[in-house]
């Protein structure tokens, strides 16, 4: 895995940054930045970047300043991505991080990103310290798992076209932002259908 430490010109001026994008994204952490500031790591990385694989036990967190990421998995050979991440989000494989399970994803990056980083250990011992913190978390999870039940049922009763359709209309940006194959990958269908798609449109 190849990460770029991004250079800080000033610490003071990297902690306000943090302290204001994360007041917008997370308040609950925000609020108590200052106190665990040493434990994010503000990393530039490159696309195509393989932050976890699958298979892999899960040791960090990912806070998304600015770029894009997917989680995805191998079925036979094939690439099937299960969701997209963007601006704002905190990414992980988390039934990894509680049980200390391999993971059942990978997570890349699709465009270059801005990430803030924190080990498993700290984020840890930040919960038990601030249990607001956790509170944020598990709604989250609550979040992820309801968005992973519309997915699963939408593969069952939704035509290609109908997906297609619903992706759009609730989330343009991941047409605007990602490449036609990942969509084709994460809609269950192939790049080709996809064209025929999006022309019938």
């Amino acid at each position: 895995m190849k990460l770029l430490l991004f250079s800080q010109l000033s610490a003071n001026h990297y902690i306000w940054d943090m302290i204001h994008w994360l007041k917008d994204q997370f308040p609950q952490i925000a609020k108590h930045y200052t106190t665990y500031a040493a434990n994010f790591r503000r990393k530039e990385v490159p696309a195509k970047t393989i932050l976890l694989r699958e298979g892999e036990v899960a040791r960090k967190l990912f806070f998304i300043e600015s770029g894009c990421m997917r989680i995805w998995f191998n079925d036979d050979g094939r690439d099937i991505t299960m969701q997209f991440f963007f601006e704002g989000s905190c990414v992980a494989s988390y039934e990894s991080l509680r049980t200390g399970q391999p993971g059942l994803y990978t997570l890349e990056t699709l465009e270059p990103c801005i990430a803030h980083e924190i080990d498993k250990d700290d984020f840890d011992r930040m919960e038990k310290e601030v249990p607001a913190i956790r509170d944020e978390m598990e709604d989250l999870i609550y979040r992820r798992w309801f968005y992973y039940q519309k997915l699963f049922l939408s593969r069952i009763r939704d035509t290609p076209q109908q997906r297609y359709k619903i992706l759009r209309a609730e989330n343009p940006h991941i047409v605007d932002r990602v490449p036609q194959h990942y969509i084709a990958s994460y809609l269950g269908i192939t790049s080709v259908s996809l064209s025929r798609i999006k022309n019938k449109v």
